[in-house]
């Protein structure tokens, strides 16, 4: 295949936080070729003005399905309504820069498909599928005259669209993982404690015993691949670790001593910049919705310290559920990471860390390869940004400062013109 040349360009390198001089980076077959080699006879290079070249961003936990659908929408639509938002908001995440998404629940698996076989455009899409929940956790979205379920009841809605599983018992448990796999699961996400946006769970309570969560790791494990667990409070962490899960999902409500048994185990944390600020899920003031979401809101700040106190290896992602407005704001999630880190740490944590925490997938890694880095044999899935983000990460949140988006190879955007980076 012929190749796409980049031509003068400062190269990102996110594990070192600094920028490289001027060079060339040749691309073919979806991958990067060279660094720093001339351009093939016969190409004509991108003139990119010494701008920064980086590797495409990784939310690692995104809901495709749900990021910009209201929440009654999401429990009662049409399925086939759901795929064609989700098909939109796909090529829009692509466009703000997102190459890669971690999906941690919802019908996904059509999605994907549409997008690896160039039907639409969209980031690569790392599915969980359906979440698998217990009876009244925080994937049972039932109303209360649903409950108790008869003997051999149909699937309730969320479950006949691919939204969650309601499992009980290690059997059931490892039977809805097993669907799962089955479907093209990359990894498998089980709801572990109380959660805001459900209406029957506390934030405080614990969900999934030892033995289910033993279940749901070996028959995950027995696929190459691991579990993650949405979780809040020290009990559930530690008994989602207890089970052998790799990575806890929030978290917000650790203490110190779970913190220390995190970073004994290896266990990552995949923690969001939950704030109560222009980017907090709206939830109607006084509610026992909001009450929820104000606890998760005043552990934030405990959690990432605890993270870095630790040493603990943190992925980032925005958790954006329910709202279209708040979808635009990916970038600007990731910009108020400097909150806890330097820009060069939360670059390196939306790439680098991120792809080696989609990498636990093991054999079921949809994209073998190497991303998250702007190097010789990785993936060629890379931004060009006017200005350095290094310096200004908010750049990050304004999609006209990329003007060139590649994805394996393919460029998806480009508006480069003969006018120098601002």
């Amino acid at each position: 295949m012929s190749a796409t040349v980049f031509g003068n360009v400062r190269v990102l390198d996110v594990r070192k936080g600094a920028l490289s001089a001027p060079t060339t980076v040749i691309i073919r077959d979806g991958q990067i070729e060279h660094i720093g080699k001339p351009a093939p006879a016969g190409t004509t290079p991108l003139e990119c003005g010494a701008r920064v070249l980086m590797p495409g961003l990784i939310d690692a936990h995104w809901h495709a399905a749900f990021a910009a659908v209201s929440q009654i929408t999401a429990l009662t639509a049409d399925v086939a309504y759901l795929h064609l938002v989700a098909g939109e908001q796909a090529k829009a995440t692509l466009l703000r820069g997102f190459t890669t998404v971690r999906d941690c629940g919802g019908p996904t698996f059509g999605l994907k498909r549409a997008i690896d076989e160039g039907i639409i455009s969209g980031p690569r899409i790392f599915p969980s599928g359906a979440f698998i929940s217990q009876t009244s956790g925080h994937g049972d979205f039932r109303t209360r005259h649903e409950v108790p379920a008869p003997c051999c009841a149909p699937l309730v809605h969320s479950e006949a669209v691919g939204a969650s599983m309601i499992a009980d018992g290690p059997d059931a448990v490892m039977r809805r993982v097993r669907e799962q796999l089955m479907l093209g699961a990359s990894q498998i996400k089980l709801m572990g404690g109380g959660g805001v946006a459900s209406p029957h769970d506390p934030i405080d309570v614990a969900q999934y015993t030892e033995s289910e969560f033993h279940a749901a790791v070996d028959a995950a494990e027995n696929w190459g691949t691991y579990v993650t667990v949405h979780a809040y409070t020290p009990r559930a962490i530690r008994a989602a670790i207890a089970g052998g899960v790799r990575c806890i999902e929030h978290g917000h409500l650790a203490d110190e001593a779970t913190a220390q048994l995190m970073a004994e185990k290896g266990i990552w944390w995949s923690l969001q910049p939950f704030l109560d600020d222009e980017d907090a899920v709206p939830i109607p003031a006084g509610s026992p919705l909001r009450a929820k979401q104000m606890q998760v809101v005043q552990g934030t700040e405990t959690a990432y310290a605890l993270a870095r106190k630790y040493g603990i290896r943190t992925a980032w992602g925005t958790d954006t559920l329910f709202d279209a407005k708040l979808a635009t704001r990916q970038g600007a999630q990731l910009a108020k990471m400097t909150r806890w880190y330097t820009p060069a740490e939360a670059l390196r944590m939306a790439t680098l860390e991120n792809a080696e925490l989609l990498a636990l997938a093991g054999e079921r890694n949809p994209y073998p390869g190497r991303l998250g880095e702007v190097v010789e044999g990785a993936l060629a899935d890379l931004l060009l940004i006017d200005g350095d983000p290094l310096t200004n990460i908010s750049l990050l949140a304004d999609p006209t400062r990329i003007p060139v988006i590649m994805k394996n190879g393919r460029i998806h955007k480009n508006t480069l013109s003969a006018k120098a980076p601002g």
